[in-house]
């Protein structure tokens, strides 16, 4: 387990790591493979994928049943033993996603495509309905399950994880991450 970060990057590293990307986390075949929007400042400056603290994803993870507890941001290198990736729609760090043009989003999606295609994950979870409308080119898709399959993987939209995400509560992100482990076949590991 790696260990975890105590200190907050300063304002200084926070504007230093704007147009920063990080490493994906990824393997062949995994089960799903998560896609963000794109890091975030924190995240970058720290290179792990959805670090801000405030962000949803590992305890939506974690209340879906994709981990066994909840992992820290730090300890995402974990995932892939446990069939997980993490990758975005677009590769450079932002203070927001809406600061990411909609050239950048379609083009991560070609770019998404490519990647889906040499590491084959059974499923794709876009994690961002927009982001997914946008890139994909899908103005009415929803969340849940996707008609299309993308390089031969299913696709699933979830709830964007992001603090600034009122719509959706801890919980009921964790019943959306619950809904597609169901759907994945995966074991719950909580």
């Amino acid at each position: 387990m790696a260990a975890a970060r105590t200190t907050r990057p300063t304002r200084a590293e926070l504007a230093a790591a704007a147009d920063r990307t990080i490493p994906d986390v990824l393997a062949p075949g995994l089960a799903v493979l998560f896609v963000g929007i794109n890091p975030g400042l924190w995240s970058a400056a720290t290179g792990w994928h959805f670090a801000r603290p405030g962000n949803r994803f590992w305890p939506a993870l974690h209340r879906g049943g994709f981990t066994p507890r909840l992992l820290h941001p730090s300890e995402q290198d974990e995932l892939p033993a446990l069939g997980l990736g993490i990758t975005n729609m677009a590769a450079r760090a932002s203070a927001r996603a809406d600061e990411l043009s909609s050239e950048e989003l379609l083009d991560g999606a070609a770019i998404l495509t490519v990647k889906v295609g040499r590491y084959q994950p059974r499923w794709v979870a876009v994690v961002g309905v927009t982001a997914y409308r946008i890139g994909f080119q899908r103005p009415k898709a929803t969340f849940g399950p996707q008609p299309e399959s993308l390089a031969g993987a299913r696709l699933w939209v979830l709830p964007n994880p992001s603090g600034l995400n009122a719509h959706f509560t801890p919980v009921t992100l964790g019943v959306a991450f619950a809904e597609l482990r169901v759907a994945t076949g995966l074991p719950e590991r909580r």
